[in-house]
C-alpha cells in the first residue's frame, strides 16, 4: 500500500539569502511612503555615512535657527542711525586699507568705538517692577485724569536708572526713573489731556535702553495698553424744566378726547359720543344728557437730531457745543425714563455715487452708553443737511411728541423751518441753534421754537422760559 501524505517540499534558496530579503524587506517597508528629510537625503541608507550626513545637515539648520535668531535680536535693536554707522565704519576700513588713506582708516575706528560703546549700553538687564494705574475708564471734558507709574525695586543693590515711555493718546511722554535703592519706590503721575472729548489710548508703560549716541535701542514691554474715554461737558437738566414733554407724568395736551384720564369739563351729548361717559347728575340738573370730556395725554416720545455736516457748524467749538447740548438732552431724557431717540446724520462714503440717505441712531439704553458714543462722533464733509435729517426721523419713528434739533449758526431759519415741516402735525419741534458766546436768544414761530444758546448753560434757562411759556 502506498503512503500518499504530502511531502514537505523545502526551498532550495540558502537561508542566509532568505533573511537577508527579509531585513531588506522591513527596511523598505518602514520608510515606504515617507518624505522626510532623512529619506530625502539618503533614502533607507544606513550606516555611518548616511548618520553623518544627516547630522551634518542637523547641525547646520541648528547654526541657521541661531544665527536669524541672533540676527533678528541685532535688527530689533540697531536703529537707522546705527545701521548707517556699521555700514560707514565698513566701507571706512575696507577703502582706508585698500588704497593707504589714514585719514579714512581713523573714521572706521571711530565708528568701531561707537558700536563696542552700543554692544556695552545694551548688558546686562533691569530689575525693577514696573506697574501703572489707569485714571478712570470715563471722564468728562476739563475733568482731572492722570496715569501713575510706580517703580519698584526687589533686589538688594540699588537699581540702575532708566527711561521708560508712556503713550498717551497721540502724545508720548518720557519719564526718567533715577537710581532706586533696595526695596524702595519711585512713584510718578502723568496728566491725561482731556481738553477735547474721545477715546485716548493710554499704555503700555515701555522701558527704554540706549546709548548716547542713539545707535541702538532696546524696549521692555512692563504693561497693557487701557483706553480713557472722554465724555463731552453736559449740563444737569432739571425734569421741571422739559414743559414741552406733555405725557401721564407731566402735562396734558390741549387736544380734547371724548376717553381719557385728564378730565376737562361737561358737554352736551353729541351722536356718537359714548355713553359711559354721560354724567348722570348733570344730566339730572339739566334735564339733557350731559357728557365728560378729557384732555388728550400721551406717553412722551422725544427724539435728538445732531447733523454733522461740516457745512452747518462755523468752526470745531460751534460742534463741541452742539455735541454737548444734544448729549445733555438726550442723557437727561434718559434719566427722567422717558422714550428717547437719538440720531445723527450717516456719512457718505468718500467715492460713493450717490449720497446715503439715512441716520445713525445712537444707543439710549443708560446715559453712559450714549455718552460713550457721543464722545467719538465728529464732523464730516458729506452728510445729510437737517431737513433731510428731519425727514427720515419723522417717517420712521412713530409716536414723536417733541423733537429738538441741534444744528450750528450757520443753518438759517427757513431751513429750521421746512425740517419742522418734515414731522407729523402735532409734534412740537424745537430747533437748539448752537453759536459759542452768543446772546442767548428764544423765538417761537408758526410750528417751531427756536433757541440759540452761546453757553451750554443757557440751555437749560431756555427751557425754563419755555416751559414757563
Amino acid at each position: 500500500m502506498t503512503d500518499r501524505r504530502p511531502v514537505a517540499t523545502r526551498s532550495r534558496r540558502p537561508s542566509s539569502t532568505r533573511s537577508r530579503r527579509g531585513a531588506a524587506y522591513e527596511r523598505t517597508g518602514t520608510v515606504a511612503g515617507l518624505t522626510n528629510v532623512r529619506t530625502q537625503l539618503v533614502g533607507d541608507r544606513e550606516g555611518v555615512a548616511a548618520d553623518a550626513v544627516v547630522g551634518i545637515v542637523r547641525l547646520w539648520r541648528t547654526a541657521g535657527r541661531l544665527v536669524a535668531r541672533g540676527w533678528a535680536e541685532v535688527a530689533s535693536v540697531v536703529t537707522g542711525l546705527g545701521w548707517t554707522v556699521a555700514a560707514v565704519t565698513l566701507v571706512a576700513f575696507v577703502v582706508g586699507y585698500g588704497f593707504g588713506l589714514r585719514e579714512v582708516v581713523v573714521v572706521g575706528f571711530a565708528g568701531a568705538l561707537l558700536v563696542v560703546v552700543a554692544a556695552f549700553a545694551l548688558i546686562g538687564g533691569s530689575r525693577l517692577r514696573i506697574r501703572m494705574t489707569p485714571p478712570a475708564r470715563r471722564v468728562a471734558v476739563g475733568d482731572a485724569a492722570g496715569v501713575t507709574v510706580t517703580a519698584e525695586n526687589p533686589a538688594r543693590l540699588p537699581s540702575v536708572p532708566t527711561t521708560v515711555e508712556v503713550p498717551v493718546g497721540a502724545g508720548l511722554v518720557d519719564i526718567a526713573i533715577p537710581s532706586i535703592g533696595p526695596r524702595g519706590t519711585f512713584t510718578r503721575e502723568v496728566p491725561v489731556p482731556t481738553l477735547r472729548r474721545g477715546v485716548l489710548d493710554v499704555g503700555p508703560v515701555t522701558g527704554v535702553r540706549a546709548d548716547p549716541v542713539g545707535l541702538v535701542r532696546r524696549e521692555i514691554v512692563w504693561t497693557t495698553r487701557e483706553q480713557v474715554i472722554v465724555h463731552p461737558r453736559t449740563v444737569a437738566i432739571p425734569s421741571t424744566s422739559t414743559g414741552l414733554v406733555r405725557d401721564l407724568e407731566g402735562q396734558a395736551t390741549t387736544d380734547l378726547s371724548p376717553a381719557d384720564i385728564s378730565f376737562h369739563a361737561i358737554r352736551e351729548y353729541m351722536p356718537g359720543d359714548d355713553p359711559r361717559n354721560v354724567h348722570w347728575k348733570s344730566t339730572a340738573k339739566t334735564g339733557a344728557l350731559m357728557v365728560r370730556q378729557f384732555e388728550d395725554t400721551r406717553r412722551s416720545h422725544l427724539v435728538v437730531a445732531l447733523g454733522l455736516s461740516r457745512a452747518e457748524f462755523a468752526d470745531e467749538d460751534e460742534f463741541e457745543l452742539a455735541v454737548s447740548a444734544a448729549a445733555s438732552l438726550g442723557s437727561r431724557a434718559i434719566r427722567d425714563g422717558r422714550e428717547v431717540t437719538v440720531v445723527v446724520s450717516e456719512r457718505t462714503p468718500e467715492f460713493a455715487k450717490r449720497p446715503v440717505y439715512a441716520v445713525h441712531r445712537l444707543p439710549t439704553v443708560t446715559p453712559t452708553r450714549l455718552l460713550d458714543d457721543f464722545a467719538t462722533v465728529g464732523l464730516a464733509d458729506a452728510c445729510l443737511p437737517v431737513a433731510e435729517v428731519a425727514r427720515i426721523v419723522g417717517t420712521d419713528t412713530a409716536g414723536i411728541s417733541v423733537a429738538f434739533l441741534v444744528v450750528g449758526s450757520a443753518v438759517e431759519l427757513p431751513a429750521l423751518r421746512l425740517a419742522a415741516t418734515r414731522f407729523p402735525i402735532g409734534v412740537e419741534v424745537v430747533a437748539v441753534i448752537c453759536e459759542p458766546e452768543s446772546v442767548p436768544r428764544f423765538v417761537r414761530v408758526a410750528g417751531l421754537t427756536v433757541m440759540t444758546i452761546g453757553y451750554l448753560d443757557d440751555l437749560r434757562h431756555a427751557l425754563h422760559r419755555s416751559a414757563a411759556a
